[in-house]
């Protein structure tokens, strides 16, 4: 579907009914990155309504001239959303950039989230800055996993993911590369190298966000890091952090039954939260 926004048209997909999920995928990929680590997760929780989207210059979502930074790309996402579920409260799960999307809208619309999730979210937007480990390694190599793959898939394989295997290349394959195969990257990389950063100080809340939140790190993250993300913990009072070993920045392909198991607890953090509420 296509949601028309005053400047520009918007790729998204629904599914389910009830308590809406706003799903913010990070920079390069497109929603294919959060369908995949998400929808299994609602097999068994069919009150949630799932709402995956492609941001500007990614997916099937197209760039605009006019769209030229991360101010931009905010507002973007709050105009979708004041389309899609207008005046109603709303949860997200986000990754990466789609983390640093997620905060800003913390910090303009905190009243109408009532929880959120962080996948290997950007703190730092300028990679200079970031706290990151030395060299990307590699902890579970698995050579059948790459003997069929073209010299460039084994590549970005090997450069991409800590913990290697057939099933974890082929969710790769399917979730992240696939939209990072078809992104319009002229037209990202202008953001990334001038404009990647808001033009206001994001992690500085009015006050604590005290709704169940979860951070998901990776201790091999090589893109983002995990230490950045400790300098913000005490705004989340209800946030459960987890650093995950024999993780990268693919944390929700390597850790799958770990990463199922928090977002499931995170879930019924949120359930028990809004029951009390009501």
């Amino acid at each position: 579907m296509e949601c028309e926004l005053k400047h520009i048209k918007i790729y998204y997909e629904t599914y389910g009914k009830g308590k809406p999920i706003l799903m913010i995928h990070g920079f390069m990929p497109d929603h294919r990155l959060m369908k995949g680590c998400m929808e299994p997760i609602f097999k068994n929780r069919d009150n949630y309504k799932r709402i995956y989207f492609d941001l500007p210059g990614m997916g099937r979502t197209l760039g605009s001239k006019w769209l030229e930074n991360s101010d931009q790309m905010l507002e973007i996402v709050l105009e979708f959303i004041n389309k899609v579920i207008p005046d109603e409260t709303f949860i997200i799960a986000s990754e990466s950039y789609g983390s640093y999307l997620a905060r800003g809208l913390l910090l303009q619309r905190p009243e109408l989230i009532d929880g959120v999730l962080f996948i290997c979210p950007l703190i730092v937007p300028l990679p200079e800055k970031r706290k990151l480990p030395l060299e990307h390694q590699i902890l579970r190599k698995d050579n059948k996993a790459i003997s069929n793959l073209s010299k460039l898939e084994a590549e970005e394989f090997k450069e991409s993911i800590v913990v290697q295997s057939p099933k974890i290349w082929e969710r790769f394959r399917d979730e992240v590369l696939s939209g990072l195969k078809i992104a319009d990257e002229d037209y990202l990389m202008k953001i990334f190298e001038n404009a990647y950063e808001f033009s206001f100080k994001v992690d500085q809340l009015i006050k604590k966000y005290d709704k169940p939140t979860l951070f998901l790190l990776g201790r091999q993250d090589t893109t983002v890091g995990y230490q950045d993300a400790m300098e913000i913990i005490e705004s989340y009072p209800r946030a459960s952090f987890a650093i995950l070993d024999e993780a990268g920045h693919n944390l929700q392909i390597e850790k799958e039954n770990l990463f199922m198991a928090l977002v499931e607890d995170w879930l019924d953090r949120i359930e028990y939260s809004l029951m009390e509420k009501s």
